[in-house]
């Protein structure tokens, strides 16, 4: 009423009169198992013929050129009316557990715990190129401003732990993702559910601990006096997010210097657990120390836990040479997941804990340099494989098929929105009720809407 009443005025006062912490735990739409997210984010675009989809057409035409590939556009389709070669994957496929779900060899302790995983194959995203996808992937929008995923769960849930940031993301330590911090940001969301980066290494947070001179009931006066300042500041202005976020900090970063040393202390774990995770082998260890942090984080509270694979020249971007590079980008990963899977469960806390496995693309089955002695694959917006564990993911299950070649969907088009629906359902959180006022129109992550996906969902 307030909103709708002459020129929005009374919602002006009304949003002016919230000083209510943004961050507080908030109940969801319906009751659900799932609390917290892990959402493992491999940039570049992963092979799904290579990893997941077992396609016997690539290994028996191995080198013949590829039917063009019908109901698709654009790059696709041009890339597969040229002159191409159908290149095979680059190790074996076979079945695992219960589900006889195809794994890559090249994936061994994945395949151990696959029948905790449900699978979702031939999602589309909207565009073929890659900055545009990553936005996508993580935001529900291919274009810079929106609101990421991680954003708009802590919007709607708050956080459990007051002394840590809601929302965490753990970026690669070669380099910065694609699209920057707009990939993890709160896009037209208040300032304060933007996520947080901790950077990889045996120092996540820069200036942790306070200088050895200064006493903590000194730092104390330091911050009562800053917090009145900037009151003072802020009682003069409405409507100011991101002023408020960052007076907000402040007084976060000051609980988090007695909450956050003992957090990124990973020494703390027994060594069978860093085991677990690859810590002991120099490929592995990197997102091995990230999945083992998110599983910290999410057992102290953390909201929502992003973490970034993948950089620069490391990316899953496989042009050419994947004989060479995917093994090395599977070993990178192969055993964190799967260690993550593993200890999450054996502490109770995969139903909890959503886990999400994404993209931002497939590739293509085929190659266009004819030449070339080490063969990749392009981008494949039609193709994308996402799998779900934990919470009330219903295990062992399988959405969705693509076709003979695994260059899309066998029948219709999988949208990525259908996905961020089921991610929202997973949350007990309901697409069309997390909505935010702006510009006029009520923007969601699914925006026109998405179907969810009831046949992942326990």
């Amino acid at each position: 009423m307030l909103f709708g009443s002459y020129l929005g005025l009374g919602g002006i006062a009304l949003a002016g009169m919230s000083s209510e912490n943004p961050l507080l735990p908030r109940p969801a739409h319906k009751p659900v198992k799932a609390k917290r997210v892990i959402f493992l984010f491999m940039e570049g675009g992963v092979s799904q013929m290579d990893l997941f989809e077992h396609k016997p057409a690539l290994v028996k035409l191995a080198g013949q050129r590829m039917p063009q590939a019908s109901g698709t556009t654009g790059e696709i389709a041009t890339f597969s009316a040229a002159p191409n070669r159908i290149i095979p994957p680059v190790a074996p496929l076979r079945p695992h557990g219960q589900s006889g779900r195809y794994v890559t060899d090249l994936m061994p302790a994945l395949a151990g715990v696959v029948d905790d995983l449900a699978f979702i194959h031939g999602v589309k995203v909207d565009n073929n190129n890659h900055g545009p996808a990553v936005y996508h992937s993580l935001t529900g929008n291919q274009f810079p401003g929106s609101a990421s995923i991680g954003a708009w769960v802590t919007y709607g849930l708050g956080s459990e732990n007051q002394d840590l940031p809601g929302f965490i993301v753990l970026g690669d330590k070669r380099g910065a993702t694609i699209g920057g911090a707009g990939v993890w940001g709160n896009g037209f969301l208040p300032a304060a559910y933007q996520g947080t980066l901790f950077r990889n290494g045996s120092a996540p947070i820069v200036d942790l601990h306070r200088p050895s001179a200064l006493s903590a009931a000194e730092q104390r006066k330091e911050l009562d006096l800053l917090q009145w300042m900037n009151q003072n500041h802020r009682s003069s202005r409405s409507n100011a997010s991101e002023l408020d976020a960052r007076i907000a900090s402040y007084e976060l970063a000051f609980r988090m210097q007695s909450k956050a040393p003992e957090l990124v202390d990973l020494g703390q774990e027994s060594a069978a657990t860093q085991k677990l995770y690859g810590l002991d082998d120099p490929v592995s260890e990197p997102f091995g120390r990230q999945c083992l942090m998110a599983r910290r984080m999410v057992e102290r509270g953390v909201r929502y836990v992003l973490c970034l694979h993948g950089a620069g020249g490391d990316r899953w971007d496989d042009h050419g040479d994947v004989k060479g590079r995917i093994p090395k980008h599977c070993k990178e990963v192969d055993k964190p997941v799967a260690g993550l899977i593993s200890d999450l469960k054996s502490r109770g806390l995969l139903d909890e804990t959503l886990v999400v496995w994404a993209s931002e693309m497939g590739r293509t089955p085929f190659d266009n340099n004819l030449v070339t002695d080490k063969p990749g694959r392009d981008h494949n917006q039609y193709g994308l494989v996402i799998w779900m564990a934990g919470g009330n993911v219903k295990a062992g299950a399988t959405y969705g098929e693509t076709d003979d070649f695994s260059v899309r969907a066998a029948g219709s088009p999988i949208p990525l929105r259908d996905v961020h629906a089921t991610l929202l359902e997973l949350l007990g959180l309901d697409q069309n009720r997390l909505t935010y006022l702006h510009a006029g129109r009520y923007k969601k992550l699914t925006d026109i809407g998405g179907t969810v996906i009831k046949n992942v969902i326990a």
